[in-house]
Protein backbone atom coordinates (compact mmCIF):
# COMPACT_ATOMS: atom_id res chain seq x y z
CA UNK A 1 0.00 0.00 0.00
CA UNK A 2 1.40 3.43 -0.94
CA UNK A 3 1.72 6.17 1.63
CA UNK A 4 -0.70 8.42 -0.23
CA UNK A 5 -3.41 5.77 -0.38
CA UNK A 6 -3.24 4.96 3.31
CA UNK A 7 -3.18 8.60 4.35
CA UNK A 8 -6.15 9.47 2.13
CA UNK A 9 -8.32 6.70 3.54
CA UNK A 10 -7.18 7.57 7.08
CA UNK A 11 -8.21 11.19 6.61
CA UNK A 12 -11.54 10.13 5.14
CA UNK A 13 -12.20 7.79 8.06
CA UNK A 14 -11.33 10.49 10.60
CA UNK A 15 -13.58 12.96 8.81
CA UNK A 16 -16.45 10.42 8.81
CA UNK A 17 -15.97 9.80 12.52
CA UNK A 18 -15.95 13.50 13.34
CA UNK A 19 -18.87 14.32 11.05
CA UNK A 20 -20.92 11.47 12.52
CA UNK A 21 -20.06 12.42 16.11
CA UNK A 22 -20.83 16.07 15.41
CA UNK A 23 -24.23 15.28 13.96
CA UNK A 24 -25.24 12.94 16.77
CA UNK A 25 -23.69 14.88 19.69
CA UNK A 26 -25.41 18.07 18.57
CA UNK A 27 -28.79 16.45 17.92
CA UNK A 28 -28.95 14.11 20.93
CA UNK A 29 -26.38 15.20 23.49
CA UNK A 30 -22.93 13.93 24.30
CA UNK A 31 -23.50 11.59 27.24
CA UNK A 32 -26.39 9.80 25.56
CA UNK A 33 -24.25 8.68 22.60
CA UNK A 34 -21.77 5.83 22.90
CA UNK A 35 -18.74 5.18 20.76
CA UNK A 36 -20.30 1.96 19.43
CA UNK A 37 -23.04 3.96 17.75
CA UNK A 38 -20.58 6.46 16.30
CA UNK A 39 -18.44 3.60 14.96
CA UNK A 40 -21.48 1.91 13.41
CA UNK A 41 -22.86 5.06 11.79
CA UNK A 42 -19.44 6.21 10.56
CA UNK A 43 -18.90 2.71 9.14
CA UNK A 44 -15.43 2.32 10.63
CA UNK A 45 -13.85 -0.20 12.97
CA UNK A 46 -13.15 0.35 16.64
CA UNK A 47 -9.42 0.23 15.81
CA UNK A 48 -9.93 3.09 13.33
CA UNK A 49 -11.63 5.20 15.99
CA UNK A 50 -8.76 4.64 18.42
CA UNK A 51 -6.16 5.28 15.72
CA UNK A 52 -7.57 8.81 15.35
CA UNK A 53 -8.88 9.57 18.84
CA UNK A 54 -7.69 8.28 22.21
CA UNK A 55 -11.32 7.90 23.26
CA UNK A 56 -14.68 9.58 23.40
CA UNK A 57 -13.36 12.61 25.30
CA UNK A 58 -10.89 13.44 22.55
CA UNK A 59 -13.65 13.00 19.97
CA UNK A 60 -15.86 15.43 21.93
CA UNK A 61 -12.97 17.91 22.09
CA UNK A 62 -12.53 17.60 18.30
CA UNK A 63 -16.28 18.21 17.87
CA UNK A 64 -16.07 21.37 19.99
CA UNK A 65 -12.91 22.50 18.20
CA UNK A 66 -14.72 22.15 14.88
CA UNK A 67 -17.69 24.14 16.24
CA UNK A 68 -15.29 26.78 17.57
CA UNK A 69 -13.54 27.12 14.22
CA UNK A 70 -16.90 27.43 12.46
CA UNK A 71 -18.05 30.16 14.83
CA UNK A 72 -14.77 32.06 14.55
CA UNK A 73 -14.89 31.86 10.78
CA UNK A 74 -18.51 33.00 10.62
CA UNK A 75 -17.85 35.93 12.95
CA UNK A 76 -14.76 36.94 10.97
CA UNK A 77 -16.67 36.86 7.68
CA UNK A 78 -19.49 38.89 9.22
CA UNK A 79 -17.02 41.45 10.61
CA UNK A 80 -15.00 41.74 7.42
CA UNK A 81 -17.99 42.70 5.29
CA UNK A 82 -18.83 45.80 7.30
CA UNK A 83 -17.26 49.25 7.33
CA UNK A 84 -18.10 50.36 10.86
CA UNK A 85 -17.78 48.56 14.18
CA UNK A 86 -21.52 49.07 14.84
CA UNK A 87 -22.36 47.43 11.51
CA UNK A 88 -19.94 44.61 12.35
CA UNK A 89 -21.81 44.01 15.64
CA UNK A 90 -25.06 43.92 13.65
CA UNK A 91 -23.52 41.46 11.20
CA UNK A 92 -22.37 39.19 14.04
CA UNK A 93 -25.90 39.30 15.48
CA UNK A 94 -27.36 38.41 12.06
CA UNK A 95 -24.88 35.53 11.77
CA UNK A 96 -26.09 34.22 15.14
CA UNK A 97 -29.77 34.59 14.24
CA UNK A 98 -29.14 32.84 10.93
CA UNK A 99 -28.03 29.80 12.90
CA UNK A 100 -31.00 30.01 15.23
CA UNK A 101 -33.37 29.98 12.28
CA UNK A 102 -31.49 27.21 10.48
CA UNK A 103 -32.79 23.66 10.08
CA UNK A 104 -31.99 21.29 12.93
CA UNK A 105 -31.07 24.07 15.37
CA UNK A 106 -30.64 22.62 18.88
CA UNK A 107 -29.08 25.50 20.78
CA UNK A 108 -25.46 26.36 21.37
CA UNK A 109 -23.09 23.39 21.16
CA UNK A 110 -20.95 24.98 23.88
CA UNK A 111 -23.77 25.67 26.32
CA UNK A 112 -25.07 22.15 25.70
CA UNK A 113 -21.62 20.69 26.41
CA UNK A 114 -21.20 22.81 29.55
CA UNK A 115 -24.50 21.46 30.86
CA UNK A 116 -23.20 17.91 30.44
CA UNK A 117 -19.69 18.61 31.77
CA UNK A 118 -20.26 20.91 34.73
CA UNK A 119 -16.88 20.35 36.43
CA UNK A 120 -14.88 23.52 35.63
CA UNK A 121 -11.63 21.50 35.67
CA UNK A 122 -12.80 19.00 33.04
CA UNK A 123 -11.06 19.45 29.65
CA UNK A 124 -14.41 19.66 27.85
CA UNK A 125 -15.65 22.39 30.21
CA UNK A 126 -12.31 24.17 29.72
CA UNK A 127 -12.79 24.05 25.92
CA UNK A 128 -16.20 25.68 26.40
CA UNK A 129 -14.70 28.42 28.59
CA UNK A 130 -11.94 29.07 26.06
CA UNK A 131 -14.51 29.53 23.30
CA UNK A 132 -16.64 31.80 25.45
CA UNK A 133 -13.64 33.95 26.43
CA UNK A 134 -12.79 34.39 22.76
CA UNK A 135 -16.38 35.38 21.93
CA UNK A 136 -16.64 37.85 24.82
CA UNK A 137 -13.25 39.36 23.93
CA UNK A 138 -14.31 39.70 20.28
CA UNK A 139 -17.59 41.41 21.14
CA UNK A 140 -15.85 43.65 23.69
CA UNK A 141 -13.30 44.70 21.07
CA UNK A 142 -16.04 45.55 18.57
CA UNK A 143 -18.20 47.45 21.05
CA UNK A 144 -15.18 49.39 22.32
CA UNK A 145 -15.06 50.96 18.86
CA UNK A 146 -18.67 52.16 19.22
CA UNK A 147 -18.96 55.14 21.53
CA UNK A 148 -16.42 56.29 24.05
CA UNK A 149 -17.43 54.44 27.23
CA UNK A 150 -15.92 51.18 28.49
CA UNK A 151 -17.44 48.30 26.57
CA UNK A 152 -17.17 45.47 29.12
CA UNK A 153 -20.73 45.77 30.45
CA UNK A 154 -22.29 46.12 26.99
CA UNK A 155 -20.32 43.12 25.74
CA UNK A 156 -21.48 40.99 28.68
CA UNK A 157 -25.07 42.05 27.92
CA UNK A 158 -24.67 41.07 24.28
CA UNK A 159 -23.23 37.66 25.21
CA UNK A 160 -25.96 37.06 27.78
CA UNK A 161 -28.64 38.03 25.27
CA UNK A 162 -27.00 35.73 22.72
CA UNK A 163 -27.01 32.88 25.24
CA UNK A 164 -30.70 33.45 25.91
CA UNK A 165 -31.46 33.58 22.20
CA UNK A 166 -29.54 30.35 21.62
CA UNK A 167 -31.40 28.59 24.43
CA UNK A 168 -34.80 30.01 23.43
CA UNK A 169 -34.31 29.48 19.71
CA UNK A 170 -34.95 25.75 19.99
CA UNK A 171 -37.83 26.14 22.45
CA UNK A 172 -39.92 28.90 20.87
CA UNK A 173 -40.54 30.42 17.47
CA UNK A 174 -37.02 30.96 16.01
CA UNK A 175 -38.07 33.96 13.89
CA UNK A 176 -39.45 35.76 16.94
CA UNK A 177 -36.33 34.95 18.98
CA UNK A 178 -34.14 36.26 16.14
CA UNK A 179 -36.14 39.49 15.87
CA UNK A 180 -35.95 40.00 19.63
CA UNK A 181 -32.18 39.44 19.70
CA UNK A 182 -31.62 41.81 16.77
CA UNK A 183 -33.78 44.47 18.45
CA UNK A 184 -31.80 44.08 21.70
CA UNK A 185 -28.57 44.44 19.72
CA UNK A 186 -29.87 47.69 18.26
CA UNK A 187 -30.66 48.94 21.76
CA UNK A 188 -27.13 48.16 22.96
CA UNK A 189 -25.73 50.03 19.96
CA UNK A 190 -28.11 52.97 20.46
CA UNK A 191 -26.97 53.38 24.06
CA UNK A 192 -23.29 53.09 23.04
CA UNK A 193 -23.71 55.69 20.29
CA UNK A 194 -25.65 58.22 22.38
Amino acid sequence: MGAGTGKGSTSAARARLLDTATRIFYAEGIHSVGVDRIIAEAQVTRATLYRHFTGKEELVLAYLDQADRGMRSGVEVARSREGSAADAVRAVARFITGGIQGPGFRGCAFLNAAAEYADPAHPIHQAVLTHRRWFLDTVTELLAQVGDRPADGAARQFVMLRDGAMASGCLFEPRLIAETFLAATEEILRIRES
